[in-house]
């Protein structure tokens, strides 16, 4: 439309809005409402130890949130009335794609746990359950799909498969899977995780997955890691591992996704 066009399109709209008592929003402040809206938010894993505080970032950053859970009274307990829960399975392709209406972007923090039982193994959640909320999410035209992954992933002899099972392995493959189905990514390999309060130190980016021992992040660091990914272009595509370190704490994360190389 010409601008001549489009400038008296708009008059005509404000004079018959004027008419009927109600207000209409300047081409500016139109399209700052629209650049502000951030998309509505799945969060797998939700209400674990790091996908409860993805959960309270991004409510803390105004997205809206849909956390997906096997239950949602526990849902609604550990991350509030407030926060919409719906239940679902990670094999089980119908919740995914029930759940993922509207949704514009997902944080897979779902991980297989010690004594989960014979559907919550490592082969089961960090491998087939990645694989199937990404190629979900794919068919839904999600914008992003972020994965929490590990540090070690590429060391088959990681002392860690030994004990639990394959499990970095298997967080490998569901790397593989995910990068593999074509949906929009970002992976983020954490080294160890801890409790501690987060914002408190420097978060160190880094690819090749070359140190994967003695290296610590709190897991509110590595949520603030996820969420900011979303408000960043520069992120899609890529894979690289964070720690924490001794420093001032970034405010934003946008020079170290662009410094990253893309897979």
């Amino acid at each position: 439309m010409r601008p001549s066009k489009l400038i008296g399109l708009l008059a005509t709209t404000s004079l018959i809005a004027a008419a009927c008592g109600q207000s209409v929003e300047a081409p500016a402040e139109q399209a700052a409402s629209q650049e502000d809206a951030k998309p509505l938010v799945l969060v797998a894993g939700a209400t674990g130890g790091t996908g409860s505080l993805v959960v309270a970032e991004l409510k803390k950053q105004g997205y809206p949130v849909r956390a997906f859970v096997r239950d949602t009274s526990r849902a609604a307990e550990r991350l509030g009335a407030d926060v919409e829960a719906v239940a679902g399975d990670l094999k089980d392709a119908a919740s995914i794609a029930a759940a993922l209406d509207g949704v514009g972007a997902v944080i897979n923090a779902a991980g297989a746990s010690a004594g989960g039982g014979p559907d919550n193994t490592a082969e089961h959640v960090d491998f087939e359950g990645a694989r199937n909320l990404a190629e979900a999410a794919l068919a839904a035209g999600v914008g992003q799909y972020v994965l929490v992954s590990s540090r070690g992933v590429t060391d088959d002899d990681h002392y860690l498969n030994r004990m639990f099972n394959n499990i970095l392995i298997w967080k490998r493959k569901g790397e593989e899977a995910v990068t593999a189905s074509g949906v929009p990514y970002t992976i983020v390999r954490p080294g160890g995780l801890s409790d501690d309060p987060g914002g408190n130190q420097t978060i160190i980016f880094e690819q090749g997955d070359t140190r994967a021992e003695g290296i610590w992040i709190t897991r509110a660091d590595v949520a603030r890691v996820c969420v900011s990914a979303l408000a960043h272009e520069a992120a899609l595509n890529k894979v690289f591992e964070v720690h924490a370190e001794d420093g001032e704490p970034q405010g934003d994360f946008a020079a170290e996704f662009a410094s990253l190389s893309a897979s």
